[in-house]
């Protein structure tokens, strides 16, 4: 069982920041894959951003030099550093893992894909 607990949402001011955190735990050495995707009221949910365990970036194009995501691999946890906030960054965003591994008995699992968060509510709004 994995379970992931997302922190640091709330409310600022237009052009403010917040840092948003996730910490995967659950008997997990590592996992493959981490990122945030967010969803709006009346919207579906899209990807911001994400970040392999091997450091490759990639970032959905409205957030571009605003946001900054990384990781800790050795807590498991990713971390989005948002900066410069819009109104219309304004959604639900969830944490998500893919793949993360355990290791019992001298053996490696993959966990499988797509563990979420239970979302937390940024809201950006004077």
């Amino acid at each position: 069982q994995v379970q992931l607990a997302e922190s640091g949402g709330g409310l600022v001011q237009p052009g403010g920041s917040l840092r948003l955190s996730c910490a995967a735990s659950g008997s997990i050495t590592s996992v493959s894959a981490m990122g945030w995707y967010r969803q709006a009221p009346g919207k579906q949910r899209e990807l911001v951003a994400a970040m392999s365990e091997a450091g490759s970036t990639s970032y959905a194009d409205s957030v571009k030099g605003r946001f900054i995501i990384s990781r800790d691999n050795a807590k498991n946890t990713v971390y989005l550093q948002m900066n410069n906030l819009k109104p219309e960054d304004t959604a639900v965003y969830y944490c998500n893992a893919d793949h993360p591994i355990s290791y019992r008995n001298g053996i490696y699992y993959d966990l499988g894909s797509d563990y979420w968060g239970q979302g937390i509510q940024v809201t950006v709004s004077s």
